[in-house]
């Protein structure tokens, strides 16, 4: 049961986080959290999990009427709000563009690529949101979207393997089996890019969750 509700607060984060990208945005994720958190002992795990205070409080507020069903508080903003980027400029200039497309020509999926793409000053200023940012300042420039989609891959390959590590290296606790498991098709997904090495740390991951 425990297992359970921490992969449920899990799911429910990840929902917070990624409201940007989900049709119908918070209209549609306050609902989920609404009918998912209905246990208290889910809001308890939330608020284990980093930031998840931050939905907890949201919850409760859409639970009393204080925030609309299509909307959030903006100090409960995931990342600070730099996700929605009110006050950051969304488009790239000319020279931008011409500077990023020079590293794109060049670039191949591996950490040292994709530090000089993350330093670059205009990639910096979309904070946390830079790859959907970036994807969505390119709107219309077929060959460099496609170009920013292995970019893209590369970064959330790298995050999911930094995750996936941090959780195998750590004590095997029902917390842990639960948090391996709601990120388990992310896993899925992005580890076998990195070979036989990525599909041993998956018989890994597997191995954690199904241990009795």
């Amino acid at each position: 049961m425990q297992q359970h509700i921490v992969v449920t607060a899990q799911r429910l984060l990840n929902l917070y986080r990624q409201e940007h990208v989900i049709t119908g945005g918070w209209a549609a994720v306050n609902q989920v959290f609404l009918q998912e958190s209905d246990e208290e002992d889910v809001l308890t795990a939330l608020s284990a999990l980093p930031t998840g205070d931050k939905l907890v409080e949201h919850i409760n507020n859409l639970r009393s009427g204080k925030t609309p069903m299509d909307s959030i508080d903006n100090n409960l903003l995931p990342y600070g709000g730099m996700m929605f980027g009110a006050e950051i400029n969304s488009s790239l200039t000319e020279d931008e563009i011409q500077e990023l497309q020079n590293m794109l020509d060049d670039f191949a999926p591996n950490p040292e690529n994709l530090d000089k793409i993350k330093r670059l000053p205009f990639v910096q200023k979309f904070g946390s949101g830079w790859i959907d940012d970036i994807k969505t300042a390119l709107a219309g420039n077929n060959d460099l979207l496609t170009k920013w989609d292995t970019v893209s891959r590369t970064a959330r390959a790298y995050n999911n393997w930094d995750t996936a590590q941090k959780l195998i290296s750590e004590p095997t606790t029902e917390r842990n089996r639960a948090l391996i498991q709601a990120n388990m098709l992310d896993f899925e997904m992005y580890l076998p890019m990195f070979g036989e090495t990525g599909q041993e740390m998956l018989s890994k991951l597997r191995a954690v969750i199904s241990h009795k």
